[in-house]
């Protein structure tokens, strides 16, 4: 029983860490920097940057503010796994996520009658390739999770329009924050 007990204390210190990600043979875990993930992984598909601004002391007579650099990084592994998402704030791994399923050939799986609504940025491109266009808004969403704090990020509203050929209409996605939040339906 006591062999048992250690050989079990054993393999959880050998296991890998739960936000770990698999590249092959090699693991990415919190904390790596963007040069590791990019030679353990490879390039991502896709790419989305943004700036946080973070404000200690608004409305005081003394603040600080530091822009920090977010990239949000897209890793397509098949049709038989899950999308990766991972997230580096100064170029620091700070969260990763698993989304849907990836796919076979980017832009290779876009049913233009899809619902496409709550997909990252991420899972759209991988299943439909880039836009035929792109709209983005600009300006800023400042939130204020504590008296004295502030933290602002670029407004992420873009319109992304799609021709599905002479058959279908257009469609535009309507992205908010890296997520599909609405599709219309554009005339011909």
């Amino acid at each position: 029983m006591r062999c048992c007990s250690v050989l079990l204390v054993l393999l959880l210190f050998a296991a890998p860490p739960a936000q770990a990600l698999r590249c092959g043979n090699r693991l990415v875990a919190l904390g790596d920097v963007e040069l590791q993930v990019r030679e353990r992984c490879g390039e991502p598909y896709w790419v989305d940057r943004y700036v946080d601004t973070e404000v200690l002391g608004a409305n005081a007579p003394v603040q600080y503010q530091k822009d920090v650099e977010v990239a949000v990084w897209y890793y397509n592994f098949g049709s038989r796994q899950f999308i990766s998402q991972l997230v580096f704030r100064d170029g620091t791994l700070a969260a990763q996520a698993s989304l849907g399923y990836g796919v076979d050939t980017l832009g290779s799986d876009c049913d233009a009658n899809r619902n496409w609504v709550g997909l990252s940025v991420g899972e759209l491109v991988a299943h439909c390739g880039e836009p035929a266009a792109r709209r983005a808004a600009s300006g800023y969403v400042v939130r204020r999770p504590a008296p004295g704090i502030e933290r602002w990020r670029d407004l992420r509203e873009e319109d992304w329009t799609y021709d599905f050929g002479a058959n279908l209409r257009p469609r535009v996605m309507h992205l908010r924050e890296g997520r599909v939040v609405g599709v219309d339906t554009l005339p011909r």
